[in-house]
């Protein structure tokens, strides 16, 4: 889960956004023979990026980016390493789109950078229905099949069973030493991560930062996925846990089950991970109003936490551990973890 407006995170004195002309100008200096015969701005302006949706000639369409902060360059810089990776040869895998990069050119104080536009429009969690949530559970299926290699080649991380564990430890332990988690959840928490069934699984190429809005879908399904900025070789779950906070009856069934007939193999702890990474979410977002000390969020945050344990107090029969099989959804937490979404 990304958020904006960090404590500490610079924004690059640009004063007002570019405009799409200038923009314009500055993608053809970043792309040789590049000829632009109209430009639109692209998303309102007030983001992390000054960026321009630009036409040529001939009908096709070429996207401009220019980070407008510190931290949207470091992201932009690690999406084009994964981008690179994403060879030729990787991408005839996918039955989906994935933005190539063109050029790039300076920008004081940064740069822009130029990329093909991939077709289809970005949806929101809750206009997600069945059929869209098996097209993405079969998207989310193909990332994780294929070869690890690329990845380890591209000198991307690779984490191990027990380092995704002692991640999600380590997001437990700073969230509880807040004194804001209830002690329902901590405890829920903790036997998930001491329940050694839970994290024998095998590491896959993984996505790493997924959500509804990394998604490009038709009337069709999916057609592209965006943002590849944390690719690495980690836990499959952790691509499946935005899902979880659908609200839509059967939506996260229909991903998982679509995922796991794609894949054509069983990880039994699937859900029960991807479910605590999900709730973990809540714990990162009281993390990042207490080290922004932003008072607004830590008293939603404690909202949330509030009311997820209210959810999943009295329910036994659907424990984070992997002996309880299968596990039932829990349509209240979705809607908390939706809220989640909405919040960022």
């Amino acid at each position: 889960m990304a958020y904006g407006g960090e404590r500490g995170v610079a924004t690059y004195p640009v004063g007002m956004a570019r405009s799409p002309l200038t923009l314009a100008a500055l993608a053809t200096s970043a792309v040789a023979e590049l000829e632009v015969a109209g430009a639109a701005r692209f998303g309102s302006g007030e983001g992390d990026y000054d960026s321009a949706i630009l036409a040529t000639p001939s009908g096709e369409y070429r996207l401009i980016r220019v980070p407008r902060s510190a931290r949207a360059e470091r992201d932009q810089s690690a999406d084009l390493v994964a981008l690179r990776a994403l060879s030729q040869g990787v991408r005839s895998r996918l039955p989906f789109a994935v933005p190539t990069y063109l050029g790039q050119a300076p920008a004081q104080p940064t740069r822009g950078v130029v990329y093909d536009v991939v077709p289809g429009r970005k949806t929101t969690l809750a206009a997600i229905d069945q059929p869209l949530a098996a097209s993405m559970g079969e998207a989310i299926a193909a990332i994780h099949s294929l070869p690890t290699s690329f990845v380890a080649d591209a000198g991307l991380p690779g984490l191990a069973p027990i380092e995704c564990l002692r991640a999600a430890v380590s997001v437990m332990d700073r969230a509880a030493a807040t004194g804001l988690v209830p002690a329902a959840l901590l405890a829920r928490w903790t036997a998930a991560t001491e329940d050694s069934k839970l994290w024998q699984f095998q590491p896959a190429v993984i996505h790493g930062d997924l959500s509804a809005s990394s998604f490009l879908v038709d009337p069709e399904g999916v057609t592209g996925v965006l943002g590849w900025q944390e690719l690495k070789i980690g836990d499959p779950a952790r691509d499946l846990a935005w899902v979880i906070g659908s609200r839509t009856e059967g939506v996260p069934d229909a991903a998982f089950d679509a995922y796991h007939q794609a894949r054509g193999s069983h990880d039994r702890q699937l859900k029960q991970r991807a479910t605590l990474y999900a709730e973990l979410e809540l714990a990162k977002w009281l993390l990042h109003g207490t080290e922004t000390r932003s008072t607004e969020i830590v008293d939603d945050a404690v909202e949330l936490l509030s009311g997820l344990v209210d959810s999943v107090r009295d329910d036994i029969m659907n424990p984070l551990s992997a002996q309880t099989m299968p596990t039932p959804t829990v349509d209240e937490v979705q809607e908390y973890l939706a809220r989640a979404e909405r919040a960022v």
